[in-house]
This record gives structure tokens, sequence and C-alpha cells, in this order.
């Protein structure tokens, strides 16, 4: 790719989070992050789901780069890993995944989110370059933290990519400024501490944390960790610019594979359905 083209896909890479977020803001409302792993069950049909999620009310999608040794991820999201890799997925293979969802969608926000040993294993200049002619708009790499922000931080955000990165109950103030000084996009705030679809925090520790997050950033907030219903949705809602949902989804998968782990005929559609669901807890 040309340094224009570059430049080029990098301005619009960094356009639909921001325009996305501004389109919420003006409609009153709070957003809906999906997260879905990337080639669960197969690729075909991972792609038929993320071709229908804008549809369903999928604001800004996040997509699982699958990974054998997560931190962060429980069971669930654990075992989609597992079954997106038994199918042949890989990190190239997801960036294509990208690249087709493109191919039918130039509006809707592209987040990836995983671990740093798939990114280092094809190369941070492949991944990037990659990632930026696929339509990525952002990255939340879970394992790299601030004092490493030279090794892959820096370069992406050179690279137009937005830095989407994780704040936690245990993030104190003295901590915070350190986390916010590379974000871009929004602000990913884990709600309860362990790993994910295990727990859920309440109205009043999220209020309060988002509060708090507040009075050191401008740049929109999402939450995240244990939010599996309509009703939670709409909760988060009215404090945060929008809700995360990803292993309650990642199950809706599951509950769709038959006893060979192959997809049943409806897969995407009941998926679609849940996130239509979801996306009304939004909306009243």
């Amino acid at each position: 790719m040309s340094a224009g083209a570059a430049s080029l896909a990098a301005d619009s890479a960094q356009s639909r989070l921001e325009k996305r977020f501004a389109e919420l803001k003006a409609a009153g409302r709070a957003g809906l992050v999906t997260y879905l792993t990337a080639g669960d069950p197969d690729v075909a049909t991972s792609l038929e789901i993320l071709r229908g999620l804008p549809a369903a009310g999928a604001d800004v999608i996040e997509i699982g780069m699958p990974f054998s040794d997560p931190m962060a991820d429980g069971p669930a999201i654990q075992a989609a890993s597992l079954r997106a890799l038994d199918a042949g997925m890989t990190l190239a293979k997801t960036l294509d995944l990208v690249a087709a969802f493109r191919e039918t969608d130039d509006a809707t926000p592209v987040v990836l989110m995983g671990y740093y040993n798939p990114i280092y294993a094809l190369g941070n200049d492949v991944f990037l370059r990659r990632a930026v002619e696929a339509g990525v708009d952002g990255l939340i790499v879970v394992d790299l933290p601030p004092e490493e922000d030279s090794e892959l931080c820096q370069p992406a955000r050179a690279a137009g990519l937005h830095w989407i990165r994780l704040a936690t109950p245990t993030t104190d103030d003295k901590r915070l400024p350190r986390v916010l000084a590379e974000v871009s996009g929004f602000l990913y705030y884990v709600s309860v501490m362990g790993i994910t679809g295990t727990k859920s925090a309440t109205r009043a520790q999220v209020t309060e944390a988002v509060t708090r997050l507040r009075r050191h950033t401008d740049v929109p907030i999402a939450v995240g960790f244990g939010i599996k219903t309509a009703d939670a949705v709409r909760e988060v809602g009215s404090v945060a610019d929008a809700a995360v949902v990803g292993s309650a989804l990642v199950e809706r998968v599951r509950s769709n594979l038959d006893d060979t782990g192959r997809a049943r005929p409806g897969l995407a559609e009941d998926v679609q359905g849940f996130v239509r669901e979801l996306a009304g807890g939004l909306k009243t």
C-alpha cells in the first residue's frame, strides 16, 4: 500500500469510531458494543454473524483474536477461542475476516481485542499494515501495559489505529493518567475484578466508577464484563457511553452447535436476534 493510501485508510479508520460516538451522543443514547471471537465456530458462520450485527443494533463490533493462553477471558470466551483455533483460525485469517466484512460495511467501527503473542509472531509492522488495509479501527491488546507503549501502541497510533486501553476497579487516580496517556476511540472500563463473564457490577458501582473516570478523560467510556441482558445494557447505558456484551453472545453461539461442534442452521439469525434484544434495552 502506498503512503498516500495508508494515510487515507488511517484517516478513515480514525473517523469511524469518532463519528459513531458523535452520532450516539447526538441521538442521546449509549451504544452497544458486541464481542465475538473471530472464526467461531467456523469462518463462514463467523462472517455471516458479523455481517448481520449492524442491522441487529450493534454500534461497534469487537472481534476477538483467538489465542490459546488468554489472561482475562473466562470459560465461555476461552472455549470460543479453542473452537476457532481448532477450525483453523489464525491472526492473518482474522484480518481477512475484517476485510470481508468491509466489503459490505464501511461505516461500523471494528475493534480487534486479544493478546500480544500472535501479533508479535506475525510481526508488528505486517500486522499494523494489514490491519489498516483490512479496515480495522482500533486495538485492545490486553497484556501490553503503558510501560510498553513503544512496542506496539505508539506505532499503531502512528498508523492511524485507535488504541483502546482497559481500566479496572483497581486503577486508582495515581495510575489512571498513565493508563489514559495514549488512549483514543474509547476507554474500556472492566467493571469487575476477574475474568470475563463470571460476575456483574452493581449500578451504583458502575456509576461511581464512570463518574470518577470522567473527571480524568473526555474520551467515551464503554463498560463491559458481566453484562448479559437488555436490562443490564439499559442500566449501563444510563451512565456510560456504551455497554460491551461478549460472553453472553459467545454462549449464544455455543448453544447453537450440534454434538460435533458444527453450526446448526439458523445460528447466525439466533445470535443476531439476541443482539436485537440487547439493543432494545437502549431504546426504552
